[in-house]
């Protein structure tokens, strides 16, 4: 530095104004994360868990556990099953085992009017007991969806989340300059402010993906809520039985042997609309990123004739984006392995609504510091 040069080198006007307009993204990304972090690390954390919900029913319930086994019973085997051993009870939709270590799962309505839990090992056919309708799963779903508040009300407070989540994210790739060099950053421990933050922008950079996906589709979600809904996709026409009576687990299993048939590329993954006339059949098929929904079969099972087949391609484009957001949202479309990379982000996501409330403590604390070291004594 020449002799002459002042000490302190200004700014150049051009400088000072970029400086200063990143300033005011920190600043808003501070505020949006600090305001909502309690909110958004409880919608994230609960959100986190619902990825894994049935892992948590299968920990608590011994009777959705069994032994892996290469045999499984027929679903007429398992209606059989859940009909024998609870026949005042009625069945309404049967679903295929989460993984190799699930049972079956029904789900039967009691005579005043609860729902509850029957499992069925799908080797044996073998009823193994019942749990309440109100498990794990359904407690974290409903607080994910809803904060266990009215639909009316809970939906869309929580799915405005996604856009202070989606500025969050906007405001981050302002602020933190040449961010894709943070992938490879390892956090510097020399002081814990600059620890935290290392570890609040390593954590971010490696979920920027999740971050825009859990946004988007939140913010679908947030459209769905106010009136944007595409509604039920087309509707099978079933007949309906002249008087209750339980299903022919013969005719089940004939009916699944005509799918099978008809459409070799659908597998099953669950059994609904379960009457001694009627019975519908829904999973994944050659449509990709849709719910078990979106492609069905009914029969009516009194002929085997079949009622009527909905193909998740035959879609429109408003109800494929309606059917694509739940799989995205939680991570259901490539079994375990997708889950639990989807409970691993979650769980970094929830972390940066952490880390930054604690990073906003630290810089509150260092300001305090400094301006009591510059009071004069």
């Amino acid at each position: 530095m020449p002799a002459d040069a002042p000490p302190h080198r200004q700014r150049p006007p051009a400088a000072a104004k970029k400086t200063g307009g990143r300033r005011l993204w920190f600043d808003l990304h501070s505020w949006v994360g600090l305001k909502l972090s309690l909110l958004m690390g409880f919608v994230c954390l609960t959100g986190t868990l619902a990825t894994v919900s049935q892992e948590i029913d299968w920990l608590a319930f011994p009777e959705a556990r069994v032994a892996p086994s290469s045999q499984h019973a027929s679903w007429g085997t398992w209606v059989a099953a859940v009909q024998r051993a609870y026949p005042t009870w009625t069945l309404e939709s049967l679903a295929a085992p989460h993984a190799s270590r699930f049972a079956a799962r029904a789900v039967m309505r009691l005579p005043d009017g609860e729902r509850r839990f029957v499992w069925v090992d799908p080797g044996s056919g073998r009823v193994t007991g019942d749990t309440p309708w109100f498990n794990a799963q359904r407690i974290l779903r409903n607080t994910h969806r809803h904060l266990m508040l009215p639909l009316k009300i809970g939906v869309p407070l929580v799915t405005a989340l996604s856009l202070p989540l989606l500025l969050s994210l906007a405001t981050s790739l302002v602020i933190y300059k040449r961010w894709w060099r943070g992938f490879g950053a390892w956090p510097r421990g020399d002081r814990p402010r600059r620890l935290w933050g290392d570890v609040h922008r390593l954590a971010g950079v490696w979920s920027l993906w999740f971050i825009a996906l859990i946004g988007l589709t939140g913010g679908w979600y947030l459209v769905e809520s106010l009136g944007g809904d595409a509604g039920p996709a087309a509707k099978i026409a079933l007949p309906e039985a002249p008087t209750p009576a339980p299903a022919d687990p013969a005719a089940i299993d004939r009916a699944i042997a005509e799918a099978a048939r008809r459409w070799p590329q659908l597998r099953i993954r669950g059994v609904h609309e379960i009457s001694s006339a009627s019975l519908l059949v829904d999973g994944q098929a050659q449509a990709w990123l849709v719910r078990d929904r979106a492609n069905a079969i009914g029969f009516d099972l009194r002929d085997g004739t079949v009622a009527g087949l909905r193909d998740g391609r035959d879609m429109g484009l408003h109800q494929r984006i309606a059917e694509l957001a739940d799989p995205l949202h939680f991570g259901t479309f490539g079994g375990w392995p997708v889950r639990w990379l989807w409970c691993a982000f979650g769980a970094l996501l929830t972390a940066l609504c952490a880390t930054g409330v604690y990073l906003y403590g630290l810089r509150v604390a260092d300001a305090l510091r400094s301006a009591q070291r510059r009071r004069p004594t």
